[in-house]
């Protein structure tokens, strides 16, 4: 298994959404959701079989969340289909970011790594652009 190596292309893209309802910014604890989109683009079925989650809140606070595949499911794409799932977490700045990698295997037994690239977690206004 090469880190770098995809023998179908799957490709990961995430939108984030503050959750206020759900944060407690007084004790340091701001919610996110995120919704993940899974799209096989290459030749090849492929099923996901694990994820690996970093989550880094901007005080140098990370964490590494690791498991089976994803909120219960190790979908199966075929070439062209897309999984979508949505989940949430928590940081406790009001912003961070996150990124990771899923694990798949195709049908011929080949394992991968496919890359979710870094995506930000910002409660809206807590950036000041110069």
């Amino acid at each position: 298994m090469i880190e770098d190596y995809q023998p179908t292309k799957i490709v990961v893209t995430v939108k984030t959404q503050y959750m206020e309802s759900h944060s407690t910014p007084e004790n340091g604890e701001y919610a996110f959701g995120y919704a993940v989109t899974i799209r096989n683009e290459g030749p090849l079925t492929a099923q996901l079989l694990r994820r690996h989650w970093i989550i880094l809140s901007d005080n140098g606070r990370r964490q590494e969340v690791r498991g089976e595949g994803v909120i219960g499911e190790t979908p199966r794409l075929q070439p062209g289909e897309v999984f979508n799932y949505t989940s949430w977490t928590v940081l406790e700045t009001p912003t961070g970011h996150m990124e990771g990698r899923y694990l798949f295997i195709t049908e011929e037994g080949e394992q991968f790594w496919a890359p979710i690239p870094v995506f930000f977690l910002e409660v809206p206004g807590s950036r000041v652009l110069n």
